[in-house]
């Protein structure tokens, strides 16, 4: 049973990038799904409390303000599903989400379920299946304190279902530091659904070791389903915590997900910084170089592409590219 005194945590200041960017993708994830007609889901596999000591809010309660706030009508059915193993933490956050009935649409149901993410996961996706069913339109937050509980044969479920979408926290420090501990092996086996990492974490250079962890995961993920993978890092001051992948079928979900990231770190570097002042180091005018070097690598080989192919590779709708910029160089 958890004490009241670890109920509640301080928001880390790396958190906020994670936390931004699901904002901006859930801002624009619900009125895409407004014209569905049936049901949407929100699963969020390691829910937590719902606040945190300052009051801020947790992804629940970022999740459910998004319905709230947006002004698309939704006619489908929207149900939150918040998973969490700590049963003081559970009893929390239905505390909360007991006050925000009143405020969600009436086309809206919460529901807490203390419990295993993996375990809770497999009974819904094996119910489904003995029903010959597929789940709803769905966007399962994964975020876990670690790397146990995440396996991607779960994860490859999900993923095999055409309209859902993960978001996946991969905790590189941790993934990192036990890489050669005995008893982390069999949670590394089920993280990457293989035994092909015990190679790349003898690599001695340690960013050629992180690339190819990182690589490896995104293989995967295309190998259970997924046609596109966006990531980003997450880092405390110059230390890499972890990196949230975005795994997706689909282009507009990916157009939009490289939007939100956009939206909250316009450097375009695809990386949040938090500080030792409990601030998150983001920049204020945009630089486009990453981009432009971006599309140097892709689209630099001397001839034409039609727009359209451009801007599905940056994966924003409505960036403008001026040709003459690239042309010297082509």
């Amino acid at each position: 049973m958890t004490s009241a005194k670890n109920i509640l945590w301080n928001l880390e200041p790396h958190t906020l990038g994670k936390h931004l960017v699901l904002r901006a993708y859930l801002d624009a994830w619900f009125p895409i799904l407004s014209s569905w007609k049936k049901r949407i889901l929100f699963i969020d596999g390691f829910a937590g409390p719902g606040e945190y000591k300052g009051g801020e809010e947790g992804s629940p309660v970022i999740a459910m303000r998004a319905l709230v706030d947006h002004t698309a009508k939704i006619e489908a059915e929207v149900v939150f599903f918040f998973i969490e193993i700590e049963a003081g933490r559970a009893q929390h956050l239905e505390s909360i989400t007991q006050q925000w009935k009143s405020k969600l649409p009436s086309n809206a149901i919460p529901h807490v379920i203390t419990g295993r993410f993996d375990e809770t996961m497999e009974e819904v996706l094996g119910n489904l299946d003995e029903q010959r069913r597929r789940i709803a339109p769905a966007f399962v937050m994964i975020d876990p304190f670690g790397v146990a509980g995440t396996p991607m044969s779960v994860v490859r479920r999900i993923l095999g279902n055409p309209q859902c979408e993960v978001y996946f926290s991969l905790m590189y420090e941790p993934m990192n530091r036990f890489r050669n501990t005995p008893e982390f092996e069999n949670h590394l086996d089920e993280l990457f659904g293989c035994p092909d990492w015990r190679a790349i974490v003898e690599i001695e250079d340690s960013e050629q070791r992180r690339r190819g962890l990182y690589d490896l995961y995104e293989r995967q993920l295309r190998a259970g389903g997924a046609n596109y993978v966006v990531h980003f890092d997450i880092y405390s001051g110059s230390r890499l915590i972890y990196s949230i992948f975005f795994a997706t079928r689909n282009d507009v979900g990916c157009d939009k997900m490289k939007a939100a990231i956009w939206k909250v770190a316009p450097e375009g570097t695809y990386e949040f910084r938090g500080t030792h002042g409990g601030q998150l180091a983001l920049s204020l005018e945009p630089s486009f170089e990453p981009l432009k070097m971006q599309l140097l690598d892709e689209f630099g080989d001397g001839r034409w592409y039609p727009i359209e192919v451009i801007q599905k590779f940056c994966g924003l709708i409505k960036l403008t590219i001026i040709a003459v910029s690239l042309r010297p160089t082509l």
